[in-house]
């Protein structure tokens, strides 16, 4: 597929737009809307070519590394006040104020911006990108204008464009559907029309109205042009590395765990030495980017410049021995040296273990990279849970051997994971951190089994985190984090999630409406996240609208949890957890697509707001897993109501006289259909309602049962839920 490349340079290597960097596709569309209006009226040739150019996805863009001073230029210029001084230009510094602060950016002027946008191999397609290409030869300006830009376009095939990629010493944006903390404005459908809008528009903006004997001048802004905002991510450079037999025979030679530090230390030492004799004017640089080291041979600390040596235990499985067997070289985009070297540097290296002594592997690029899911790094790659593999290095703090004193130590441990998230550049807020020197892991190794290097035991922490939203990988946090430790990996995502809410909660007899007002906010969000595309897991419907009707459960079950006379969370719960048919007839694979949607749903729901009758706006703090052996998610061999069970049948008065008995059958016909076993029902409280009867009850079976017990006629919509008892409960009717 062919890509139009545009390439940009600045005359004076300096760009003084505010808002965005690199400078956005939009600045690029207006500057050669700009150069193409040089002559005159844009012709039909040219508004064809730029109403197709609106119309191509987001550009991605290609641009030199540089640096923003803290402390920028103020500039002082004359007002519109001459009058004051009587209009004597020698006078103008009595009427200077201070306008702006300029803060450019640097950036080596040899350098150029690429802009690529692909396009379909149409002859029509090929004549306008061609025109495009004629129209950058007349661009100006880029940015402010002293940003004094020449241009020129070319068209490229696949393997050109890649080379030109591969031989741009700056940093790569690329369009994503994600958050990203860079966002550019983006031309889009109307985009050129909008602009010729305001050019219009800004020529008439001083109107001059009479009033009465007077004449008046009126000032409009002229409308803004219509672009759309797009992130962008810069990825690092990442490549896999396999430690293989240096025999030959291309089998995996595991690195003992516990060493992790050594290993990285001889990998590095090692990539030091061959780049250093390759690259001998840049040995100062070559210190700084892999080692961390200034000039002077002092440390100069972890910089976001700074390349990554990830070693990659090998989990995913319960019987996985946590050796390690493959290496992540983790280039970052800013990095002054080309990614393509550094790989090369690590590609074929002697693993040398000074213990055993000689040559114990090889370190090989790996062929398949599909390992790195289990950390982060897959088609998805976003999760909420995550834990350490090898011990996070937190600021010691001094023991003591009483309990409030480790509760102390504890505490100082979790403060310092916050810092460390920081430090690490994670912008994700933790909502629940767990410390220990236990490992999460079977197999793996308690903190202090680690060889210290320039750690001790007491700095070594396993850590277990909660995100308020989605955190893709690799996630390597603490101070020794350059060194191979506090590697973390994703839990698999959950089947349920508790969404808090912030304030008071909402009064209990509003329950339900809260319930169904969360469930179209649900409903809304996955639309928004899966492109108006909404499985029936989310909505219980077929496409005709027409209820499922598979013989269970197969969409998400919304619970709410109260305490007193208010609901505080909302539990949203996977069909196969709640329906034991559900659990036997949907497949392993399914199940796994349809957590992690849920989880996406889940967090994307943190902070939305929900409206609805009777009960203000309530906000969703935040998203959590539940706390499986609390609540409803107990095991017990006694479960009492927390809202209302809603028979699934309805009773005839003359020949169901007995209601009691009647929800007691019902019940005993419902948790027949869920896989629960023949409880003992007692009904606390039964009424008819809408032709149901709607009762509270308390079940007891004859062994404890793992929850939730969620069963009835609209339990997906807050109903039946049931909870182990406790001294505090109370069940009243939220309906």
């Amino acid at each position: 597929m062919p890509t139009l490349v545009v390439h940009v340079r600045l005359h004076d290597g300096r760009y003084h737009g505010e808002g965005d960097w690199p400078p956005s596709p939009a600045r690029l569309f207006q500057a050669l809307v700009a150069g193409a209006g040089l002559g005159g009226p844009l012709g039909d040739p040219v508004k064809e070519a730029l109403r197709w150019l609106e119309c191509r996805k987001p550009p991605l863009i290609a641009a030199p590394l540089a640096r923003q001073p803290r402390r920028g230029v103020r500039f002082f210029m004359p007002n519109n006040d001459s009058d004051a001084i009587g209009g004597d230009p020698r006078k103008l510094a009595k009427i200077r104020t201070a306008t702006k602060v300029f803060r450019p950016y640097f950036f080596d002027a040899a350098v150029p911006f690429v802009y690529a946008w692909s396009f379909s191999a149409a002859e029509d397609d090929g004549d306008r990108a061609r025109t495009i290409c004629s129209l950058s030869e007349r661009l100006y300006q880029l940015g402010r204008g002293i940003d004094m830009a020449w241009a020129w376009g070319e068209i490229l095939e696949d393997r050109e464009f890649e080379n030109l990629l591969a031989r741009h010493p700056g940093r790569v944006f690329r369009p994503s559907a994600g958050r990203s903390s860079t966002t550019l404005p983006c031309p889009c459908r109307g985009s050129i029309e909008s602009i010729e809008r305001r050019y219009r528009a800004y020529g008439e903006r001083f109107r001059y109205v009479k009033d009465g004997g007077a004449v008046k001048v009126e000032f409009c802004n002229p409308p803004r042009p219509r672009f759309r905002p797009i992130p962008y991510d810069s990825p690092s450079s990442r490549q896999l590395y396999d430690l293989r037999d240096p025999d030959g025979d291309r089998a995996f030679a595991p690195w003992p765990l516990e060493r992790t530090s050594a290993l990285v230390v001889g990998l590095r030492d090692s990539a030091v030495k061959r780049l250093g004799n390759a690259l001998r004017a840049r040995k100062a640089e070559i210190e700084r980017v892999l080692v961390g080291r200034k000039p002077d041979g002092t440390n100069d600390g972890p910089t976001d410049e700074r390349v990554r040596i990830i070693p990659l235990p090998s989990i995913g499985h319960v019987h996985a021995d946590r050796e390690i067997r493959r290496v992540l070289v983790d280039v970052p985009p800013t990095c002054p040296l080309r990614s393509d070297d550094v790989h090369w540097a690590f590609s074929g290296l002697d693993v040398v273990d000074r213990q055993r002594g000689g040559i114990v592997a090889v370190l090989t690029p790996a062929d398949d990279k599909r390992f790195l899911r289990h950390y982060g790094l897959g088609d998805d790659g976003r999760y909420l849970v995550w834990h350490t593999v090898t011990p996070a290095a937190l600021p010691a703090r001094r023991r003591g051997k009483t309990g409030s004193a480790r509760l102390s130590t504890e505490a100082h441990a979790i403060k310092a994971v916050r810092t460390a998230l920081r430090h690490a550049g994670v912008r994700a807020r933790p909502v629940r951190i767990r410390v220990q020197r236990e490992p999460f892991d079977r197999n793996s190794h308690m903190a202090s089994d680690y060889e210290p290097n320039r750690f001790d035991a007491r700095q070594l922490w396993h850590v277990e985190i909660v995100f308020d939203t989605l955190v893709s990988g690799p996630l390597v946090i603490g101070n020794g984090r350059y060194l191979g430790l506090g590697l973390m990996a994703p839990r698999p995502s959950s089947d349920a999630y508790v969404l808090p809410l912030a304030g008071e909660g909402v009064p209990k007899q509003h329950g339900r409406a809260f319930v169904e007002a969360a469930r179209r906010a649900m409903i809304a969000t996955a639309s928004h996240l899966f492109d108006g595309s909404v499985e029936p897991f989310f909505h219980g419907h077929e496409e005709n609208l027409d209820p499922l009707r598979l013989g269970y459960h197969a969409h998400l079950f919304l619970s709410p949890e109260c305490a007193g006379d208010r609901v505080r969370a909302l539990h949203l719960i996977a069909p196969w957890l709640a329906d034991r048919a559900a659990e036997l007839a949907i497949p392993e694979t399914v199940k796994h697509r349809l957590a992690q949607r849920l989880e996406q749903v889940a967090a994307a729901l943190s902070g939305i707001r929900v409206y609805g009758p009777g009960f203000p706006d309530v906000v969703f703090s935040g998203c959590l897993p539940p706390v499986k052996g609390d609540g409803m998610f107990a095991s017990s061999r006694v479960w009492v109501s927390t809202t209302p069970y809603w028979s699934t049948r309805h009773p005839r008065k003359t020949r169901d006289p007995d209601i009691d008995a009647f929800l007691r059958e019902d019940v005993l016909l419902e948790c027949e259909r869920r896989g629960w076993p023949r409880p003992k029902i007692t009904v606390t409280k039964v009424e008819r309602r809408n032709a149901r009867l709607v009762g509270e009850l308390r079940l007891e079976f004859c062994t404890a049962q793992p929850g939730p017990l969620i069963i009835g006629w609209n339990s997906h919509r807050g109903s039946g839920t049931f909870a182990p008892p406790t001294g505090q409960r109370t069940c009243e009717n939220s309906d």
